[in-house]
């Protein structure tokens, strides 16, 4: 499974197994493995290419510099820029650089440099490399440093940065500083332990094609994992075949509330999405005037909400719920069932807006999932969604614990997390899902998984790792992101499920 580990618990896998080896050991794998990752993307013609290496004045400039060294010695035309600090380099740092001196790297004007900066950008680059910061960054990159890392965005070729993009935090995935800008990598590498900020917010964009090394460090100087990159791994226990010997009573009644006036397909979605993914039963309530049924799906049954029995069912209230007081007082009286239950959409924004709902929610005894995007999360914790994105793994955690649920923080890089403190980035799915009723589809899928009788942890990270893989393969068949629909997710989601049970139980 793909661990995530913050920048303070890498620093002490780093410091445990710099405590181990020889001084400069892990320097050198790190730009060995960068070297290789270069020849790779460089291959066949590297003898001819023409590559500029960035290097910091810290240990991520050492990676670079061992890095360039390799590329030299594998007779690539390597131009390194390295930037200069005040602070003293590392002893390591010091030796990378006397090695690179020996060797055949072209080394660029730092003592004049904003003409080198403003002469880079005129020749012809076949590779760029971002060694200039790595995690110990914790400011905004201003002056050269901004400048430099416009220059490399603005280059018209591949870009790897050096275990994080210059500028992003690799805890949260924000770019440092309100206006702050970080390097637009085709490829990262990243050493040791994968960090989070690789993959949601801003780092999906930032990060391009993460590669993560582990640079032969022993197991054991890793803590026992809290989060994850989210995988099928973590759900499989639940991948079950069916048996011979069952009915649709077996696996579970659903219900799902919403529909208010102009509405009424949200609740049409999450309920074809939920008899898609294997809902026994599964019933579309409205507020008032239900269809008499649905020509597409006629497996779908409609009710008024007045002449329902939740307490017999697994409930999912929003999609299209509006926040009326009827639609209010459906929320408060579901909740309170202590039924399993997924709250969407109108039913958070009705619980943000009332201390009593909250108060409910977080007393409930069944398992409960939410899935906000930011603005509702921001309505749920009274801020904004500037806060929220800001650092989404804290805030997911933050309403789990709060409201004692599983929390999918719908987003880039959805985080899924539980009250315990566990938690995992989501890595499929991307722009075809920015389309309305999405969100709709995915709750049916996380209600479908709880009638069958998944947890909750299991049912949020399977609904959303399967909704965003649904997404990727319709648009690797041509069929998005631009214009593709909620609708079409469904029948694709079910196919992949159904691969996954067979992959699983062979």
């Amino acid at each position: 499974m793909s661990n995530l580990y913050t920048v303070e618990e890498l620093r002490g896998i780093e410091a445990l197994a710099l405590a181990e080896l020889p001084l400069g050991t892990l320097m050198q794998r790190a730009g060995r493995e960068a070297a290789e990752l270069a020849l790779r993307i460089l291959s066949p013609h590297h003898e001819k290419a023409s590559v500029l290496v960035l290097a910091g004045p810290g240990n991520n400039g050492g990676d670079a510099l061992e890095m360039a060294i390799v590329l030299a010695e594998n007779r690539v035309n390597v131009s390194v820029l390295q930037l200069s600090s005040r602070k003293p380099q590392a002893e390591e740092s010091r030796l990378a650089r006397k090695r690179a001196i020996s060797t055949a790297i072209k080394w660029e004007d730092a003592l004049s440099l904003q003409d080198t900066i403003k002469s880079l950008p005129t020749r012809q680059w076949d590779l760029i490399v971002d060694g200039m910061f790595g995690i110990g960054l914790k400011e905004p990159l201003d002056g050269s440093r901004f400048q430099l890392a416009e220059m490399i965005n603005a280059a018209d070729c591949p870009v790897i940065a050096l275990d994080v993009p210059s500028g992003l935090n690799a805890d949260t995935g924000s770019i440092y500083g309100k206006n702050g800008i970080a390097v637009r990598a085709t490829h990262t590498i990243t050493f040791l332990g994968n960090k989070p900020g690789l993959y949601t917010h801003q780092g999906k964009d930032y990060a391009g094609e993460v590669h993560h090394v582990r640079l032969g460090v022993d197991d054991s100087h890793f803590p026992s994992p809290s989060r994850w990159l989210n995988q099928p791994a973590l759900f499989s226990v639940m991948l079950r075949k069916r048996r011979h010997d069952t009915h649709k009573g077996t696996y579970g009644r659903l219900a799902i509330l919403g529909g208010a006036a102009g509405m009424s397909g949200a609740p049409v979605l999450a309920a074809r999405a939920a008899l898609h993914c294997g809902a026994g039963l599964t019933y579309a309530v409205y507020l008032k005037d239900p269809p008499q049924h649905d020509a597409m799906q006629p497996e779908l049954m409609y009710r008024a909400a007045h002449h329902f029995d939740f307490s017999s069912v697994i409930s999912v209230i929003g999609p299209g719920l509006g926040t009326s007081n009827a639609a209010r007082n459906f929320v408060k009286d579901i909740m309170a069932l202590h039924q399993p239950l997924v709250l969407d959409a109108d039913a958070l924004n009705s619980i943000s807006a009332e201390t009593e709902l909250q108060q409910i929610l977080e007393d409930r005894r069944g398992p409960t999932i939410l899935t906000p995007h930011p603005l509702e999360a921001a309505r749920l914790l009274n801020t904004t969604t500037e806060a929220i994105q800001s650092d989404r793994l804290s805030v997911a955690n933050a309403l789990a614990k709060r409201f004692n649920a599983v929390v999918a923080l719908k987003g880039s890089g959805t985080v899924i997390a539980d009250r315990d403190g566990k938690t995992a980035i989501n890595p499929t799915g991307g722009p075809a899902l920015a389309t309305a009723g999405t969100g709709d589809v995915l709750s049916g899928i996380c209600g479908a998984l709880l009638a069958q009788g998944w947890p909750a942890w299991e049912s949020a990270l399977a609904a959303v790792w399967l909704h965003g893989a649904a997404a990727d393969e319709l648009v690797r068949r041509g069929e998005g992101p631009v214009g593709l629909t909620a609708g079409e997710l469904i029948p694709e989601v079910r196919k992949i499920l159904n691969r996954l049970i067979n992959e699983y139980n062979p």
